[in-house]
């Protein structure tokens, strides 16, 4: 299964939310477009967030 290339947009704002100190996690399958960016929360939170954005069942 190959993944489609992000779009330059999304590429260019996940690159600007990492100079200010976000993370950007994008679900990996291909054609979803969801993506979870957050900033300065808590080891657990982090996790969450990831397993959300990752886990294409939950969205």
């Amino acid at each position: 299964m190959d993944q489609q290339p992000e779009p330059l947009a999304d590429r260019v704002s996940d690159a600007v939310a990492l100079l200010v100190g976000k993370h950007t996690v994008r679900c990996p399958q291909p054609g979803c477009r969801v993506s979870v960016r957050y900033r300065a929360v808590t080891p657990d939170e982090a996790k969450r967030l990831t397993d959300l954005a990752t886990d294409h069942t939950r969205h």
